[in-house]
């Protein structure tokens, strides 16, 4: 499709801005409420036990429903689904911060997460379809990707100045200051068609997916606040896997797959889905450990412990930025995603050997912008690579896929690595007694296993998308080029 056939080309640039105020508020979620727990909880009065579910309930919805949330954009319009996701996102928002019960704060999330699945797709397969020239294209998604992999560390410095200096309440509020503009400038700059053909939603697909993604996020959710020997996490994660390997099979004989087959197995998309979600376990252990260890252990206040994270963020613009606009068009995704991943390994190396005390420019900062470095040159890569060349009726179950790997990544890291620092602690308090010099010894010693562990991850990634991943550039056929029809 030319630039003259193409209707968002005029105002491409527009369009990116509103697509990236969307991807960051849905980034600012995973992270933002987090800050905000301590006094939240306070306020509503909810046990210790419960206050994993204000985060568990956005996670549950939000990767359970991605993959039907991306074929509903391909099926009814991704303008159409993207303003809808962006307005029950903002009413979701608003009914959690008015919440004066734990169980309506539950739910609000969890409304957040099934609007979040409307939207997360729909803002990728847009960006794909408006960006078509190949320079144009990396220069966006560099962009699209500095925001996905630094929209962590806003949240955390966004909700810490939230949280200290007006409410917890406005963690949630704050959406509609992102959501409502962002509406506005999608019905007044995007294009929408619906497809001259419709094909039926596959229903086994879709219940199969669903059900298995949920079964899958909870398994490893339970898994962080029990134990991996728990009955409830083994029967959730022997439920995951039956089910996703039924709905593998479902979608070989599908004539309407959810997720057609042909999507993943390409190499350059397989390699890209696998990149974002070994990254993503990695890198949510950084900000859930490196946040207890900078306010625990070295008294930083919220704001400040924000402000710590904004080198890596800087880093993760400069190199993602770089690595899509100038280096993938030279070098192809492979050599990049590797570096990326041996950077994030070295960076995490740095904080294992972080002690009870520690000063930030000598002993937290270099970890942080290696870390940085390699978020940049795995996730925009990694984005554009897995939209690229897709055909016109899967972009939006392509730009699903990318969400799901980081989504189901994050959730898996998250529990694999906080019971491995909670076994840790244990092991280390082990006939020492109790002192508060002890205490602070045990959690360090818990967070550095979290960040040599880590480390582990990132070299297993380096060395599985530098088998996966093809050599060179990845050419788009012209002809499976994503057309601004749905």
């Amino acid at each position: 499709m030319t630039d003259t056939q193409n209707p968002h080309h005029a105002k491409r640039w527009w369009i990116l801005a509103v697509i990236g105020i969307a991807q960051l508020m849905v980034v600012l979620d995973a992270t933002i409420v987090n800050i905000a727990l301590p006094t939240a909880q306070q306020d509503l009065g909810f046990s210790d036990d419960n206050r994993q579910w204000i985060v568990t309930a956005y996670a549950l919805a939000f990767g359970s429903l991605l993959l039907l949330g991306g074929r509903l954009g391909d099926f009814f319009g991704r303008k159409r689904i993207f303003v809808v996701g962006l307005l029950g996102f903002a009413i979701a928002s608003a009914i959690g911060g008015t919440a004066q019960s734990f169980e309506v704060l539950v739910a609000s999330r969890a409304l957040q997460g099934v609007f979040g699945a409307l939207l997360a797709p729909g803002a990728l397969s847009l960006l794909s379809t408006t960006f078509t020239r190949a320079d144009e294209r990396g220069k966006a998604f560099g962009i699209f990707g500095a925001i996905g992999g630094g929209g962590a560390g806003v949240g955390l410095l966004l909700g810490g100045v939230l949280t200290e200096y007006l409410s917890w309440r406005w963690c949630l509020y704050v959406n509609l200051a992102f959501a409502i503009p962002a509406a506005i400038g999608a019905l007044a700059l995007l294009h929408d068609e619906a497809p001259e053909v419709k094909p039926r939603i596959d229903i086994p697909g879709t219940v199969t997916a669903t059900a298995g993604l949920f079964a899958l996020v909870y398994g490893f959710s339970h898994a962080e606040t029990t134990s991996w020997s728990n009955t409830t996490t083994i029967v959730s994660l022997i439920v995951a896997v039956v089910l996703l390997v039924a709905f593998v099979m479902l979608q070989l004989r599908s004539t309407h797959p959810l997720l057609p087959m042909r999507v993943v197995l390409d190499r350059y998309r397989g390699a890209s889905y696998l990149g974002i979600a070994i990254s993503g376990a990695g890198m949510f252990g950084v900000f859930l450990f490196l946040t207890y260890y900078l306010q625990q252990n070295l008294g930083y206040s919220p704001v400040t412990t924000g402000l710590a994270f904004l080198p890596m963020v800087g880093a993760i613009m400069i190199t993602a930025t770089a690595s899509t606009s100038s280096l993938v068009p030279r070098f192809g995704p492979r050599p990049l995603v590797v570096l990326g991943m041996l950077l994030g390994a070295v960076g995490l190396v740095c904080l294992a050997q972080l002690g009870t005390t520690a000063t930030y420019a000598i002993d937290i900062l270099p970890g942080l912008l290696l870390m940085g470095a390699g978020m940049g040159l795995i996730f925009a890569p990694a984005i554009s690579t897995a939209t690229l060349g897709v055909e016109p009726r899967d972009a939006g179950v392509a730009s699903a896929m990318v969400n799901t790997g980081q989504q189901v990544g994050g959730s898996v890291g998250t529990a694999l690595l906080s019971t491995l620092s909670a076994s840790a602690v244990s092991s280390y308090l082990v006939g020492k007694g109790s002192s508060p010099q002890v205490a602070a010894e045990a959690a360090v010693h818990g967070y550095t296993t979290a960040f040599w562990v880590s480390a582990g991850i990132f070299l297993v990634g380096a060395i599985v998308t530098g088998l996966i991943f093809p050599s060179g550039v990845p050419e788009a056929d012209p002809a499976a080029e994503p057309v601004l029809v749905h």
